[in-house]
C-alpha cells in the first residue's frame, strides 16, 4: 500500500486537500500503523485510534492564507523523525476521529491512505513560519523544554 502513495512535493498541494476528515500523521506509515494504535508515551496505555493534526481549517482562521495553517500542522510536530528514527515520515491520511489523546490532539481510524510528504515541503513549511517572526511560538517538542 505504501509505495502505491504518491508524493506531495509543493505545499498549495497540501492546502488542496484540506478538509474535515483529512489528518496529517509522522510515522513510518500506514502500513507500519495498519496493524497498531498509538500509545500515551507516558503510561504506554494503549489509545483507541492513531495520533493525528487536523487539516481542518477552523473557522476563527477566517480568511488568513491556508498555506500558513498547513506550515502550522506540519512544523508543530517535525521533531517528531529526530524522535522516532529516521525511518518516520508525515503522510495524509482520510479518517474518522474516535477519540483524543492524552494532549488533546484527534485519534483517527485510517480510512484511505492519501499520500506521502516530501521534506521539500517541511522545509517550505519551516520557511512560512519562520517569516511570521514570532518569538513565543515554537514546536510542540516535550524534549526541548528545559530539561
Amino acid at each position: 500500500m505504501t509505495a502505491e502513495l504518491p508524493t506531495i512535493t509543493d505545499v498549495a498541494e497540501l492546502v488542496g486537500l484540506l478538509g474535515d476528515d483529512v489528518y496529517v500523521r509522522w510515522s513510518k506509515g500506514p502500513d507500519a500503523d495498519a496493524a497498531s494504535t498509538s500509545r500515551d508515551s507516558l503510561t504506554g496505555v494503549e489509545l483507541p485510534g492513531l495520533s493525528a493534526s487536523p487539516l481542518r481549517v477552523e473557522p476563527w482562521w477566517g480568511d488568513r492564507p491556508r498555506e500558513l495553517w498547513v506550515a502550522r500542522r506540519l512544523y508543530d510536530y517535525r521533531h517528531l523523525r529526530d524522535l522516532r528514527g529516521a525511518d518516520v515520515r508525515a503522510w495524509v491520511l482520510r479518517g474518522e476521529e474516535v477519540g483524543r489523546g492524552p494532549d488533546n490532539e484527534p485519534l483517527v481510524r485510517c480510512q484511505e491512505p492519501v499520500a506521502w510528504v516530501d521534506d521539500s515541503v517541511l522545509t517550505a513549511c519551516e520557511a512560512l513560519v519562520a517569516a511570521q517572526r514570532s518569538p513565543e511560538w515554537g514546536p510542540l517538542d516535550r524534549s526541548s523544554s528545559g530539561r
